[in-house]
Parts: structure tokens; sequence; C-alpha cells
């Protein structure tokens, strides 16, 4: 059955926090005056996570869901996971840590029913450390500069997704993606919109430093590959250049006989050139890995138990076969 918005938010390790996301989340949702649905996905928590959520579902099992999976799959795997059960016309991914306040659901709800079929949002006064900032803002550049994908904010999870967009989302079978880049490659009227920010008060963050950089690298690799072409024009660059150096050398050498001087400088050269060779060869590494990780098949994440309503993921209509297909 379906029903107007799905809220769908992943959980990994906040038992701090849930109560008070409890206490805002549903007054926020009963406010907007129609038909919800929660869906939660427990990606993997250590702590009492999980027992909270289904303390949650037994009190108001009318509007939710809980999804547990298996084992830690990472935050976009789990999204993808709850999306497979969403069965909202709209669809809302809102983190449990309470930055992005519950009641901004509104705003994304005004904005697709004004016809955006993808909602991104952009948090004001952004209550984060000073680091995460300015990363954030120097992978914002690179991703822009490698891809076609346009995120003014790629770390608000507070997104607002239309059911086609949901559906083609759910049709894909990426084994490592960013699922906001990935709606966004569907999306036909995308909007972005300003929400508010505040402070985590309990928890932490689990998005470290190398998390981030990871996340980036699945980000460029996984939409583009402008990287490839880039070393591949390093190449040509670096090879017409080193072919202009050698020239030069030999035309010294004629000119002034054997010299000592100079060497550390082909030092410096040849260093700078390993340098670029590793790292070329570190970025083929990813797109091979990419590959390695898709061809063995493996599912995403394992469901271990689904509480709330069918209990079965949405279905979705068979793709056509082409003319090809059918022949074989």
């Amino acid at each position: 059955m379906r029903v107007g918005v799905s809220v769908v938010i992943p959980v990994f390790n906040e038992q701090e926090g849930l109560t008070q996301l409890f206490e805002r989340l549903y007054p926020a949702l009963d406010a907007l005056g129609r038909s919800y649905e929660i869906v939660f996905v427990d990606d993997g928590s250590a702590d009492g996570s999980v027992a909270l959520l289904r303390e949650q579902y037994q009190r108001r099992p009318d509007v939710t869901r809980v999804v547990v999976l298996a084992r830690n799959a990472g935050q976009h795997r789990a999204i993808l996971a709850a999306f497979a059960y969403a069965r909202g016309d709209y669809v809302i991914t809102l983190d449990a840590d309470l930055q992005n306040p519950p009641e901004e659901i509104a705003k994304l709800v005004a904005a697709m029913d004004a016809g955006a079929d993808y909602v991104g949002t952009v948090r004001v006064r952004r209550q984060d450390v000073l680091w995460r900032k300015a990363a954030s803002r120097l992978m914002n550049r690179l991703r822009e500069g490698t891809t076609s994908i346009r995120i003014s904010d790629q770390g608000c999870m507070l997104r607002g997704y239309d059911r086609s967009v949901i559906d083609a989302v759910n049709r894909c079978t990426e084994v490592s993606t960013y699922v906001p880049a990935l709606a966004y490659t569907f999306a036909r009227h995308p909007v972005e919109i300003e929400v508010a920010h505040a402070e985590r008060t309990v928890g932490q963050s689990k998005y470290s430093l190398l998390r981030l950089i990871r996340l980036n690298f699945d980000l460029m690799t996984g939409f583009s590959v402008a990287p490839l072409q880039f070393f591949s024009m390093s190449g040509i660059v670096i090879a017409f250049l080193s072919l202009v150096f050698v020239a030069y050398l030999a035309i010294r050498r004629l000119v002034m006989g054997p010299e000592a001087e100079g060497v550390f400088t082909l030092f410096g050269i040849a260093f700078f050139l390993i340098g670029m060779a590793l790292l070329g060869l570190g970025v083929v590494g990813e797109y091979v890995g990419r590959i390695y990780e898709q061809v063995r098949q493996r599912p995403r994440y394992t469901v271990a138990a689904v509480l709330g309503g069918d209990a079965e993921p949405v279905q979705l209509p068979e793709r056509r076969r082409t003319a090809r297909e059918a022949q074989e």
C-alpha cells in the first residue's frame, strides 16, 4: 500500500539520541496532514539501538517500519536497503543525529509538491568543526570538476526524492555508490533549498577524515572517468616535456662537453615522475577495485529482520527486454 511520505533514517550506534529523535520526528510528520511511514534501518549497531527501535515500533506500529541489517554495510548501502521497503510517493532521507531538524521535512515536501522530483539541501550556518567545513568545500570543488553532479552540500543527508527517482535507484545494482549523486542522475527537475542545521548534542560523527576521502573516491570513480582522462593528458604532456628536455641535454652535451652538474635536478625530476606514475596507478586501481567488487555479485547488504508493514520489499515492474535479448 502506497503512502504519501516515507522518511528513511539509517541508524548506527545512535542509542543516546534516538529518544529525542522519536519525540520530535512523529509530531513533525503528524503536522504534515498526510499519510506517512518511517523506515528505520539499523546498520549493524553494537549498542542498544535495535532494542529502542523495536520498542518504538510497538508504540507506533501503524507508521513505523524497522529494517535490521545482519552486519554493518555502510550508510549508503543501508539507505538503499530502506529504499527497497519504502512505499511513499515522496521519500525523504534523514540522519538520526538531529543535526538536521525533523521540522525541516515540511520544506522538502512543499518543494516536491511544487514539481521537484529531487530536493537537495544546503545547511545554513553549518554547525561543524572548521576542518570538516574546509574539507567539504574542497571535495565539492573536486567533485564538480570531475563529474556532472551538481550538489552544493554533499554532506547533508536531508534530501527528498520522488517515487520515480526511487524506483530508478532501486533498479541499480552498483555495489558502492553515493545515494544523492546516483539519484541526481535520474532527476528531471532537481532543486536545492536551505535548511537549518544544529550542533550534535549526543554521540559522535561516524565520518572520519579517512571515510570522507573514501566517499569522495566513490563519487569520482563511480560517476566519471575524468581522473583517468586527467592522467592520460598528463602523460602526454610529461612525455612531450621529457622529449624536449632530452633534446636540450643532448645539445648541451655537444656544446659544453660532459658535465657532472644537474644530477640532483635529474633525481628530482625522476622522483616527480615516479610519484605521478604511482598516483595514476592508484587511480586505475580504484576503478579496477570497483569492477572487482561488482563482478563478484555479492549482495550489498543482508537483511536480518523486518518489523512492520507486509515485511516485503517494494516490487518493481520488470525491465522490458530489448529486441536483441528477446532473440537470444
